[in-house]
């Protein structure tokens, strides 16, 4: 679609040529990614989406870590895609991580990777970059099984840091079309309702960033 595609544009004339220091440079303020990989604690067999999975860095981590899991990866930017497969296969771990070019917030999991449903999905800093991040939040969360768990790690509002600090944040921020999401938590409790499932959310380093959970049900309005 010509949204989609525009979209793609957008996010490879972005990272076309930060996609080969993006790892280097963002271990320093993408805080609470590791800590969100801790917690997925997959079961053995499992199957992790990532969606927004950019150079791959946090599914090689988490294929690492849980070396008896299957994941999957979908990024809208074919730049970042070249950069994620090549990482992989440079990990050795193409025969466990999958990757899918498509838009978070409308996509086909069964067309990209032949299974529709997740044990566990998640985001890292990607929905501050998805325009239509509401809708990729209720596709991620429609994407999970039945006693899933979606996951999410972002920017949050810096409400308790300095406001000069988040000034030049958020201006900075902008230049990479990164908005951080004020109403998340809302969005995150209606997805709740709807699914039946239980949402949390905490706010991370005084405001930096925010660390949410939304958790289903083995029976749920979404699976029976």
């Amino acid at each position: 679609m010509a949204a989609d595609a525009d979209a793609g544009a957008l996010m490879d004339a972005v990272y076309r040529h930060q996609r080969h220091i993006y790892d280097l440079t963002r271990k320093y303020y993408l805080l609470g990614r590791d800590r969100l990989i801790a917690r997925l604690d997959p079961g053995d067999g499992d199957t992790v989406l990532e969606l927004g999975c950019g150079t791959g860095r946090n599914l090689i981590a988490a294929a690492r870590r849980y070396p008896r899991t299957l994941f999957y990866g979908i990024d809208i930017s074919s730049e970042m895609l070249d950069t994620a497969a090549a990482n992989v296969a440079r990990a050795g771990l193409a025969d466990r991580i999958a990757l899918g070019l498509g838009d978070a917030s409308r996509y086909d999991a069964g067309d990209l990777f032949g299974r529709g449903r997740f044990d566990r999905v998640f985001f890292s800093y990607s929905l501050s970059m998805i325009p239509t991040w509401r809708e990729a939040l209720a596709a991620g969360s429609d994407s999970l099984a039945p006693g899933g768990r979606l996951s999410l790690v972002d920017f949050g509002r810096q409400e308790r840091l300095p406001q000069a600090f988040r000034a030049v944040l958020f201006a900075w921020l902008r230049q990479f079309h990164v908005t951080p999401r004020a109403d998340m938590a809302a969005e995150l409790d209606a997805l709740a309702l709807r699914l039946g499932a239980t949402a949390t959310l905490e706010s991370l380093y005084r405001g930096y960033a925010v660390y949410a959970e939304l958790a289903v049900p083995v029976q749920s309005p979404a699976t029976k």
